[in-house]
């Protein structure tokens, strides 16, 4: 491969088409722009954890609530320049993943550790994704089930059947070869989720208009009112794995500024993208969990648009039901990607010469076009959604598995490797003002996931006692 790459880089240099075909590391040009970039990272950040962000604020309070989400905001933003400037070694050669970004500074052992929070964060979030996918086509029938019988009626449905349709759909898209291809569908997703979130943001704001008293306070649920001391503390700990989660796409900006072209650099084009995605973020998040907790009170749903009290009116919770769905089937391609791109390229260069694992297949395609398909990526591919659906309909907790994912991935991949790595890389003095700051801000955020997992853990464990396998029931 890295022959066929140089050779590629050379005979372009030689027919003097490099500038129009072919980038520096021999690869095809490069044709994201930071508009694109921006559409991934908004894809990959305005998740299914903006809808929690309501139920966190109500467990912290309107003072801990929004300063721990613009602590947040900041600490991604800020690390997130830090991890764009790895993605050019000293050298100028590129590196195209998160772990390859680790290996090339830090090496050793913290690659192998980089490599496995990664990718279990990676395959956690797409089991995460399958499960509020069902929750939320659930959503729409229980909405129209409400309208037509009253809201006495229960209206409990079964999500398995629902994870199963979601994760269909999965195995198709999941034929699209690779991150270049994704923009399309990044654009169309990052438009449903701000679409989703103002139809949060309005209908918090019908029900604050419509009066009606919710209690709310400065410290969040009340202990001895609304919970006990234990489940204040335990609850106050899983919102903060909310709260990260709604900001992990850390685990993607090697692999989403790797689409970038060279000129202007990719480093400038990404900070920009960064910039403009977080911000845009922060923004729907501030509306989303401020409004919800002021709409819903210490009582606020973990889901908005799933919580009881939204089904009326019930066309409009459809619609925004149907936007995290449509999100959704995009955001699980833009997390899933570099777990395909991993075991393809391991497998390619295992076994080179067998055409299962390397030979593309041109299908035409009417109205679309010439379609390169391979075995290996139908099998592998299909086979990778088909247990991840599985293992979603055997873990249906969606507050507890959105905190868990959060606080397992927020500390080791947003902030410990971009930090250690900008050492490395500056050869900051030990003990230097700049260095104690950044050690600092690494330990205070560790601190901080480790108190957000126990929480989460802790809801897991709780809703364990009445689990029963693959009878998950909206």
């Amino acid at each position: 491969m890295a022959m066929e790459l140089q050779t590629n880089a050379s005979l372009s240099e030689e027919n003097g088409v490099i500038d129009s075909k072919f980038d520096d590391d021999g690869k095809l040009k490069r044709t994201g722009t930071w508009f694109t970039a921006c559409s991934h990272i908004v894809t990959a950040v305005i998740g299914s954890g903006v809808l929690s962000l309501g139920w966190a604020m109500a467990q912290l309070g309107w003072i801990a609530g929004p300063i721990f989400l613009f602590t947040f905001s900041f600490v991604t933003l800020f690390t997130s320049f830090l991890l764009t400037e790895c993605y050019r070694a000293p050298d100028g050669t590129r590196n195209y993943t998160y772990i390859q970004i680790v290996k090339t500074n830090l090496g050793g052992m913290k690659y192998l550790l980089c490599g496995v929070a990664q990718y279990v964060n990676l395959v956690g979030i797409t089991i995460g994704y399958t499960i509020t996918a069902a929750i939320s086509m659930v959503a729409v029938k229980r909405s129209n089930c409400f309208h037509k019988e009253g809201h006495e009626v229960g209206c409990h449905f079964a999500n398995n059947p629902y994870m199963i349709i979601f994760g269909i759909a999965q195995i198709i898209l999941s034929q699209i070869p690779d991150f270049h291809n994704l923009s399309w569908l990044s654009i169309v997703a990052a438009l449903m989720s701000m679409g989703y979130a103002f139809i949060a943001v309005g209908l918090s704001i019908a029900k604050v208009a419509g009066g009606g008293h919710v209690q709310t306070s400065l410290t969040g649920t009340i202990v001895g009112v609304d919970l006990t001391s234990t489940q204040k503390m335990w609850n106050s700990f899983q919102a903060l794995g909310n709260i990260a989660f709604a900001y992990a796409f850390a685990v993607v900006i090697v692999e989403i500024q790797d689409t970038l072209k060279s000129i202007p650099s990719e480093k400038k084009a990404m900070k920009k993208a960064v910039s403009v995605g977080i911000s845009v973020t922060t923004m729907f998040y501030s509306a989303c969990g401020l409004l919800g907790y002021a709409a819903f009170g210490n009582s606020a749903p973990g889901n908005i648009l799933t919580g009881f009290g939204f089904y009326e009116p019930y066309w409009l919770v459809d619609i925004g039901n149907i936007f995290v769905l449509v999100h959704l089937v995009g955001a699980y391609q833009v997390f899933c990607q570099p777990i395909f791109g991993l075991v393809e390229e391991w497998c390619s260069k295992k076994w080179p010469e067998s055409d299962f694992f390397t030979k593309e297949y041109s299908i035409n395609i009417p109205k679309i076009g010439i379609y390169k398909m391979n075995q290996f990526r139908l099998v592998w591919r299909t086979v990778y959604v088909i247990l991840s659906t599985v293992i979603a309909m055997l873990l249906p907790f969606f507050n507890s598995i959105l905190g868990l994912l959060g606080a397992f991935a927020f500390w080791p991949l947003t902030v410990y490797f971009p930090v250690e790595m900008y050492i490395a890389q500056r050869k900051l003095p030990s003990f230097s003002a700049k260095w104690i700051m950044l050690k600092m801000l690494s330990w205070v955020c560790f601190i901080v996931s480790a108190l957000a997992a126990a929480g989460s853990i802790e809801g897991i464990v709780k809703e364990l006692k009445n689990f029963e396998v693959f009878r998950s029931i909206s």
